[in-house]
C-alpha cells in the first residue's frame, strides 16, 4: 500500500503524504499513487479544489528517498527517475482543479518541487524551504530549476540551489512564493478551498488554463484545450458530428 492517500470530503480532495518516519520522503510507489490519484481527481466533477498536505509537522516532504535512486545507473536516473518524476509533477500542476499545498514542516528538494506544482501554497511559521541536492552530488531534477524559476526571483533560487541557503516562511511570503503564513496550515488551506466551492467550476478551470498559457505551463495544450472547449460548444460541431453519423454532407452555419 502506498504512503500517499486520497481522501474526498465535501467537494475537496485531500492528497496526504504519510511517511513521517522518513520525513515524508517520496518513494516510487508514492509517485505512482500520486499519478493515479490525479487521474481520479481530474475525472470527478464533484471535486472543486485539491489540498496537498502531509502527516506530522517536522517535514512536509524532505524530498526523494535516497534509497529509491542512489543505486540507479546514469541512464536509469535520467531516463526514468527524472522523467517519470517530471511527468507526475506536471500531472499535478496541470489539473483543471485549483490546488493548495499546506506546508506544515520543512519542504526540501523534491518536496519543494512538489509544493511548487500546486497553484498556491500556505506555510507554517517555523517551516523552511531548501534545495540541498548539490550537497549530495546531484542537481534538482523535478522542476527545481524550471518551474521554480517562474515562481521565485532568480537570485533567491540561486541562493538555494547553488549556495544551499534555506528560505524561511517569512521570506517565502515576502517574495510571493507562498500566499499565507499560518499556524494551522490545514485549516488555512480548507478555508481557501471553501472559497472556490460556490463559484463556477468552469470559470475556475478556464481561468487556470488562461493563466497557465500566459506563464508557459504546458502552453500548447492550454491553447488547444481552450480552443477545443469553445468549438465543442458550437452548433457547427454538433452539425459536423450529426452529418458524419448520418453519412451526409454537413451544412455549417458558422455558429
Amino acid at each position: 500500500m502506498s504512503e500517499l492517500h486520497l481522501e474526498i470530503d465535501d467537494a475537496v480532495a485531500v492528497l496526504r503524504i504519510d511517511n513521517p518516519s522518513k520525513l515524508n520522503a517520496l518513494t516510487i510507489p508514492m509517485l505512482k499513487a500520486l499519478e493515479d490519484h490525479c487521474d481520479v481527481i481530474e475525472r470527478d466533477p464533484a471535486i472543486r479544489a485539491v489540498i496537498l498536505t502531509a502527516e506530522g509537522n517536522r517535514a512536509f516532504c524532505a524530498g526523494a528517498d535516497i534509497n529509491a535512486w542512489s543505486d540507479l545507473t546514469a541512464g536509469e536516473f535520467a531516463r526514468h527517475w527524472i522523467r517519470d518524476g517530471h511527468r507526475i509533477f506536471d500531472r499535478l500542476a496541470r489539473l483543471s482543479k485549483p490546488t493548495i499545498a499546506a506546508i506544515a514542516g520543512h519542504a526540501f528538494g523534491g518536496g519543494l518541487e512538489l509544493a511548487s506544482s500546486c497553484d498556491i501554497r500556505v506555510m507554517a511559521p517555523e517551516a523552511t524551504l531548501a534545495l540541498p541536492e548539490a550537497a549530495v552530488g546531484v542537481v534538482p531534477g523535478w522542476s527545481g530549476t524550471q518551474r521554480l524559476a517562474r515562481l521565485m526571483p532568480e537570485p533567491v533560487l540561486k541562493e538555494m540551489a547553488i549556495f544551499g541557503r534555506r528560505i524561511s516562511a517569512e521570506r517565502a511570503l515576502a517574495i510571493g512564493f507562498v500566499a499565507e503564513v499560518a499556524e494551522d496550515v490545514n485549516a488555512c488551506a480548507h478555508d481557501m478551498a471553501a472559497r472556490v466551492k460556490p463559484v463556477s467550476p468552469r470559470s475556475v478551470e478556464i481561468t487556470k488554463f488562461m493563466i497557465h498559457g500566459a506563464v508557459g505551463e504546458d502552453r500548447a495544450a492550454m491553447i488547444e484545450a481552450l480552443g477545443g472547449g469553445s468549438i465543442a460548444a458550437s452548433e457547427d460541431k454538433a452539425e459536423g458530428v450529426a452529418a458524419f453519423r448520418a453519412k451526409r454532407k454537413p451544412s455549417f452555419s458558422g455558429t
